[in-house]
């Protein structure tokens, strides 16, 4: 028998629970941006007009629908109208997807989005999961929501841009020439700003002979000069207006978007062309992306941040810097792609209280017997060090000659080198010719001080049993974060344009991982996962089969070694409470 149901059927219905149970994803969203202080909440708002929506609702509404993979703004005022979660989080208001796009654009949005990390890490901190005062950081290559064939190369830019120069202080020689121009100076024509001028220059000059040739008789045998001179000069006018003054203006602006990059995408600045894992064309392909880097903690994101650089290591001392939750942890850890003389030397002046594991990117293959063995490594050299000379597998000599230097181009530190030079007299002849080049020239090899303290320094902390526990834990702390939020929640590209509202976007879809992961962890119904996963101790051996061994035991004992009947009673009674146990 099944109820009556006729559509279109008139009915006169009374129902007013409109509530979500308190186990819901919405609920934990909603105490978690009702947390956060309300004057960071409301930010600096304006005080006329028509009065906005209340900020905590907007961020409730966006989180909610990011963890439903609903990112278009006309899907979420959707999702406002049919889902009961979305419309109680929105206390029933229906709100345009202008609205909603214009708020997670803004500046305000990005600014709620990061302090409320801040609160996150507060909350986890309180509740003890703190993941043994680590944090770990990693990072991804996401791509941005622009054209991945429309791109500016800085090579390409500086070249055109130098063969403009020569044009342009080509031109104005010829002007100098003509006695056009005559107070300007050479270098200030090879810019923008000395074009237009010159310009004006050459404008003000026709119109001065438009005037003179006014007051000349109509004709003049064999053509008048000035008329001449004025098609010349209007030709020189046209060259600078049309085509050397707009491409001048076109590379200075191109040079101040790069802002020490190597290509940017039309369609979006502050996108930087990158190598991708997700590789549509199969080529290798560059396509324009944005390097997020996080910090996490027991799988929490507890800090991110967006940068244009396609490589890891140049990340880490700014990543640092920014990071408001740092003083919570005296751990920090990550891959081999941070480690690097510049960040070790970073972290040892700049954050001497803080401990690190960050191996360096020979870390690995110096362990390897292939590598300890390898007599062309310096490091498998004899030393004296009583009279600081290095001995090659052949036996040829090197003696220290002289202190270098070098600057890196990409960070700016300077290097400090031992050169040992290899000698020019050597015990055999054959030793002699072992110690120069295929040009004639002596052997020489470099050797950094400072670098190999540090690389040892790794070394000893790595190697240690805590550093080996601890840098074992980065692989399923920090690396599953990214396989969520790219394949679980579905963000392989973002869906904003400019380095702030794609900032805004990636920290709405990691917070929505955190808070979903605290749910799972807090508000279902199975709440032992938390406890299973909160220290990370090796499993134990179940009570059930320390019972059953019992068991067997006791029946092996009674059966193979019968005593007195007062034992097999007493074992009898043994097996009866195990049984006991076992049921319960």
């Amino acid at each position: 028998m099944y109820q009556n149901y006729i559509t279109g059927q008139t009915a006169l219905t009374l129902n007013l629970d409109f509530s979500i149970p308190n186990n819901h994803l919405a609920t934990v969203i909603s105490c978690f941006v009702d947390s956060i202080p309300e004057d960071i909440l409301l930010g600096d708002t304006a005080g006329t007009g028509r009065p906005a929506y209340h900020p905590a609702m907007m961020l409730k509404i966006l989180l909610f629908a990011y963890s439903r993979r609903v990112f278009s703004g006309r899907k979420i005022e959707l999702m406002l109208e049919e889902n009961l979660p979305m419309m109680v989080l929105a206390e029933h208001q229906k709100i345009s997807y202008h609205t909603i796009n214009n708020f997670r654009s803004s500046k305000h949005a990005n600014q709620l989005i990061k302090k409320s990390f801040l609160y996150f890490t507060n909350l986890l901190e309180q509740e003890g999961l703190i993941n043994e005062g680590t944090i770990f950081i990693d990072g991804t290559k996401i791509e941005a929501d622009a054209n991945r064939y429309t791109f500016v190369w800085r090579k390409a830019v500086e070249k055109f841009h130098e063969k403009l120069k020569d044009q342009a202080v080509k031109l104005y020689d010829e002007l100098v020439a003509q006695e056009v121009v005559k107070a300007m100076e050479k270098e200030k024509v090879q810019t923008s700003q000395g074009l237009a001028e010159l310009a004006q220059e050459t404008e003000a000059e026709i119109e001065k002979l438009t005037k003179e040739i006014e007051q000349e008789p109509k004709a003049i045998p064999g053509g008048s000069p000035r008329k001449a001179r004025r098609r010349g000069l209007k030709k020189y006018l046209h060259r600078l207006k049309k085509d050397y003054l707009p491409r001048m203006k076109k590379y200075e602006e191109a040079e101040k978007i790069f802002a020490g990059r190597n290509s940017y995408s039309k369609t979006d600045h502050d996108a930087t062309f990158m190598h991708m894992k997700e590789d549509h064309m199969k080529n290798g392909q560059l396509k324009p992306g944005y390097n997020i880097q996080v910090a996490t903690t027991d799988q929490y994101v507890v800090d991110f941040a967006l940068y244009p650089n396609p490589t890891d290591f140049k990340t880490l001392e700014p990543f640092l810097k920014q990071m408001t939750v740092l003083d919570k942890f005296d751990k920090i850890v990550a891959d081999a792609g941070y480690g690097s003389e510049y960040n070790y030397t970073q972290l040892e002046e700049k954050y001497s209280d803080k401990e690190y594991f960050i191996p360096y990117t020979m870390y690995e293959k110096e362990q390897t017997r292939k590598y300890k063995n390898d007599p062309t490594r310096l490091s498998n050299w004899f030393y004296n060090e009583k009279d600081d000379y290095y001995l090659d597998q052949n036996g040829v000599r090197f003696n220290f000659k002289y202190y270098s230097q070098r600057k890196d181009q990409s960070t700016g530190q300077v290097r400090d080198f031992k050169v040992y030079e290899a000698d020019e007299f050597q015990i055999t002849p054959e030793l002699e010719r072992l110690a120069k080049t295929k040009s004639g020239r002596q052997r020489q090899v470099r050797y950094n001080p400072n670098w190999q303290y540090l690389k040892e320094k790794t070394k000893e902390v790595l190697q240690s049993p805590e550093g080996k526990h601890i840098y074992s834990m980065r692989k399923y702390d920090v690396e599953p974060v990214f396989g969520h939020l790219k394949n679980v929640f579905g963000m392989r590209r973002t869906h904003l344009r400019g380095k702030k509202k794609v900032e805004t976007d990636v920290g709405i879809a990691l917070m929505m991982m955190n808070l979903s992961k605290y749910w799972h962890r807090r508000w279902s119904k199975d709440r032992s996962a938390l406890c299973a996963n909160k220290n990370r101790k090796k499993k134990t051996v179940k009570p059930l089969k320390l019972r059953v061994g019992l068991i067997v035991f006791l029946y092996l004992r009674i059966s193979f070694f019968p005593d007195t009947l007062l034992f097999n009673q007493i074992n009898t009674l043994f097996l009866l409470i195990s049984a006991l146990l076992i049921c319960s």
